[in-house]
């Protein structure tokens, strides 16, 4: 016996416009790293060398958003079926890692100044600080509208976070010194902007890992969207239900959907209440939805005892 299958696609793809933000944020922050690994070299300071090293990762975490935003942006075609969303939590992914390997240099750096002290200037720690402090404040300005809903601002956002925070230790730290003489101030801030790094890498890993294994989009309880839909007019049950994740702004969905018996032209006003709960509440707009009428359920559920 034939069975009468009806198939919903809903596509949106959600477009921002972070990229011109995104362009003069890496340039700034890229001049800067140059600035302040001089300062760090000039001064003996441990806590301004980690910190360039630090803000190589923004620079680097800015460089690959925006490459994803390019990549992101790039229309589907016959071998890239869905675009290229996953390129842009690639990049996520990939900038975490050198966070953590960056993060295991400084804790050894820091051990070997503990070891042997050597004196820094504290004056060009404070004014180096000072200046990367606006910097940093003025670029997170300017990707605070986008970092809600890309992984990669997001990254590149609580990279600037990070590196602020570790700014306000380094000018803390430098009056310390100056007034205390406490050379171990130095590698001690080192260890915690390590410590910061760590951090603000592991949210990002554990979700790109999560995205890129296909798992449950990030906000969304399964449980919720599958009686979500079995309270829509019209469908008798739902089952075979799977959500998952393209990319930074691309849910997907696919379910089978029990209905009465019905022509597809009936039922296709059930197919826009479903897809129109899962766009507006879930902002899942990738969706294909297979009917199983009642009836028609029965009888294959028989032609297989």
């Amino acid at each position: 016996m034939g069975h009468d299958h009806s198939h919903g696609h809903s596509h949106s793809h959600a477009h921002h416009h972070m990229g011109p933000a995104l362009k003069w944020s890496f340039v700034a922050t890229t001049l800067f790293v140059a600035i302040e690994a001089i300062a760090g070299f000039r001064s003996h300071s441990l806590a301004l060398l980690s910190d360039a090293g630090h803000n190589f990762t923004d620079a680097l975490s800015l460089g690959l958003a925006l490459v994803a935003v390019w990549f992101q942006a790039r229309p589907a075609d016959e071998s890239k079926t869905y675009g290229y969303h996953r390129a842009g939590v690639l990049a996520a992914f990939v900038n975490a890692l050198t966070l953590l390997v960056l993060s295991v240099g400084l804790v050894y750096e820091s051990y070997q100044r503990f070891l042997v002290p050597e004196p820094v200037n504290e004056g060009i720690m404070i004014y180096i600080a000072v200046l990367g402090l606006v910097l940093n404040l003025g670029i997170m300005w300017g990707l605070h509208s986008g970092q809600k809903d890309d992984i990669n601002v997001r990254a590149a956002f609580i990279h600037m976070l990070g590196d602020a925070l570790s700014l306000v230790g380094i000018i803390i730290g430098a009056f310390v010194i100056r007034a205390t003489g406490w050379l171990w101030i130095d590698p001690l801030l080192c260890l915690l902007i390590a410590a910061l790094i760590i951090w603000s890498a592991w949210d990002v890993i554990k979700e790109s890992l999560d995205i890129l294994l296909e798992g449950l989009p990030r906000g969304i309880r399964f449980a919720d969207v599958c009686a979500r839909l079995k309270e829509v007019d019209g469908v008798r049950d739902v089952h075979d239900l799977h959500i998952w994740t393209l990319g930074a702004h691309a849910h997907a969905l696919s379910c089978h959907v029990q209905i009465d018996d019905m022509p597809p032209s009936e039922s296709e006003s059930i197919l826009t209440r479903l897809n129109k709960v899962l766009d507006e509440r879930y902002h899942i707009h990738h969706t294909t939805i297979q009917f199983e009428h009642v009836n028609c359920a029965a009888e294959c559920r028989l032609a297989h005892k």
